[in-house]
Formats: C-alpha cells, sequence, structure tokens
C-alpha cells in the first residue's frame, strides 16, 4: 500500500519539475521482471523514469546508499522500495536484494554509470548491470532520459521545462558460450552502454561517441532485430 502512495508522489513530483516527451511507451512490458537501465545527469533522474512505468508493475531501482538520508527524494525512494548500494564497494547485500526484486517477478531500474555524470554526457558504464542481467536472466529495457541536467537550474529561475525520454525494445544479453567470463561480461557492458548512446543526441553519447557498435544499433534499430543482440567477441 505504502509503494502505491510513493509512486503517487514520486509522479507529482516528476510532472511538478519538468514536462516530459515521450517516445516508446508501447515497449514497456505487461509485466515483469526485466531491467530498467538508464542514463544519469541528473537528480531528477530516478523519479522521472519511475514515473513513465506503470505502477502495478511494482518498479523498484538501485539507488546510492548516500542519498538515502536526502530531503524528501531519498525518503520516496525508500518508500518505493530502492535497493541502497554502497558505492564503491563490492556489495554482496544490494547483489542479492538487486536479484530478489527480479527473482519475485518485479523490475529493476538501474543506471549502469554507477553515478551521476558530470560532463553532462555519457560516462564509462560499469560491469555490474551485465553481471545483474546474466545472474537473473531476465530481458533489459533501455531508456533515455536527456535535457534533465537543466530542469533544476531551470526551476531556480522559475522556468519549467520540457525535457525527452526514449524507450527502446527489450533485449537479451548474448549467451557466453565457451568465451572467458570476463570477456563476455566487458563486451555486454559495451553492449548495454552503446544502446544507450544509440538512442541519445550525439552531444550526450559523451566517451562512447564513435562506439563500433553504435551503428549495429542502429542498423538493427532499421531491420527490427534490436531484440536479439549478438555475441561477436570483437569491437
Amino acid at each position: 500500500m505504502f509503494y502505491k502512495f510513493a509512486y503517487l508522489l514520486v509522479r507529482i513530483f516528476a510532472r511538478l519539475i519538468c514536462r516530459v516527451n515521450v517516445a516508446g511507451r508501447e515497449h514497456i512490458p505487461e509485466q515483469g521482471p526485466f531491467l530498467l537501465i538508464t542514463n544519469h545527469l541528473s537528480a531528477a533522474d530516478p523519479p522521472l523514469v519511475l514515473s513513465l512505468i506503470p505502477p502495478r508493475l511494482g518498479m523498484t531501482g538501485m539507488a546510492a546508499m548516500a542519498h538515502r538520508n536526502d530531503f524528501f527524494i531519498g525518503w520516496l525512494m525508500d518508500g518505493a522500495g530502492a535497493v541502497w548500494v554502497r558505492r564503491g564497494e563490492s556489495d554482496r547485500r544490494a547483489l542479492r536484494e538487486a536479484l530478489d526484486v527480479l527473482a519475485s517477478g518485479r523490475p529493476l531500474g538501474v543506471a549502469p554509470e554507477g553515478t551521476r555524470s558530470k560532463t553532462g554526457a555519457l560516462i564509462e558504464g560499469k560491469t555490474g548491470t551485465a553481471f545483474l542481467a546474466l545472474k537473473a536472466d531476465v530481458p533489459i529495457l533501455p531508456v533515455v532520459v536527456f535535457g534533465t541536467e537543466k530542469v533544476f537550474p531551470s526551476l531556480r529561475r522559475l522556468r519549467r521545462i520540457t525535457v525527452q525520454a526514449r524507450i527502446c525494445p527489450l533485449f537479451c544479453l548474448p549467451p557466453r558460450g565457451d568465451a572467458p567470463r570476463s570477456e563476455h561480461l566487458e563486451y555486454c557492458t559495451a553492449l548495454i552502454m552503446a544502446r544507450l548512446a544509440s538512442m541519445l543526441p550525439e552531444a550526450y553519447r559523451g566517451v562512447y561517441t564513435g562506439h563500433p557498435l553504435i551503428p549495429y544499433w542502429e542498423q538493427s534499430d532499421a531491420d527490427g532485430t534490436a531484440d536479439r543482440p549478438e555475441w561477436k567477441r570483437e569491437l
């Protein structure tokens, strides 16, 4: 019951701080579990992304423990059942909780970069997201938001801006086969980050600008095969 109340407050908060143009709502699954991946430009991102997902799915997300006591946002995320992670550590408790969420049939949101970007564009992704998706054996829903880095500066000038959100089809990471585990994990991480980069305008691609997997994703979108990425073993 408290989840529904927290979700309602999250949705109201998201609508108060900005307007959102959303493309691809039809790609949101009817049921879980799945791992939602997103870029991270602003503190506005978690409530905004959560507000895009129907409350009946019971989605929650992974969040840095440092923000658990943040005014209002931390309380809301706690109410929504956030999995709190100790950044910079091998947090096995958080991993177990994340796997439990997915095992229960609920979707889980995560930012593969592991922290908010200070550059205004993508920074290097961590392997934890690929590990989690492979371990739980769940599909991945890619979601990007951009313009959110301007939300709070604009509010300080009493302006409510419009931000963009894009949702693309679910995809599953390719099986490892006989490849070394570390090599496969690195490739899957690159696949995840290139998927996000392919959905963003050039200015937001950051360290993934020009990545060789971006054309692969763009062609897969054009062919309608973006739900079946391949294990190429080279970049």
